[in-house]
């Protein structure tokens, strides 16, 4: 019985340690890479139907062009939009993301871009608060 425990745990200890190695990704060193000049849009406090458009700007600091290929929201409220064209190497592009400010209180949205770039897959925030209506803030005023 003992040699059969001692086997067995033998056998779990192998399997542990075959499960530990590393894989080694192979990173191409050529690829499109981003660097964003910030990955996090803060509007700070904003009015109610205020402009709701920002824009990230980034530049392609890699050595091939950049193709972002699709770009993905949190939500429907928010809106983004990708470059039609590839990035160039040493270049610059921006991703614009319009929020739908008719919606009163604090907000936090990630926008998920796809693309060739070295980091297949990159998230930006957008957050802030919206105000009050103000036709409403009146309406409760005047009462």
């Amino acid at each position: 019985m003992k040699k059969v425990i001692a086997l067995l745990f033998i056998g779990f200890i192998t399997i542990s340690a075959m499960a530990q190695e590393k894989t080694t990704a192979t990173i191409d060193p050529n690829a499109p890479v981003f660097e964003f000049e910030t990955e996090v849009i803060d509007y700070g406090k904003i009015d109610y139907k205020a402009n709701g458009l920002r824009t990230f700007k980034f530049k392609n600091t890699g050595k091939t062009p950049l193709i972002i290929t699709r770009i993905q929201s949190s939500c429907g409220c928010t809106t983004p939009k990708k470059p039609e064209h590839p990035i160039m190497p040493g270049k610059t592009g921006e991703i614009d993301v319009k929020y739908a400010t008719n919606r009163v209180g604090g907000f936090s949205k990630t926008i998920t871009v796809y693309s060739n770039a070295s980091e297949k897959m990159k998230r930006l925030r957008i957050k802030g608060i919206v105000g009050k209506n103000p036709a409403i803030a009146k309406r409760k005023a005047s009462k």
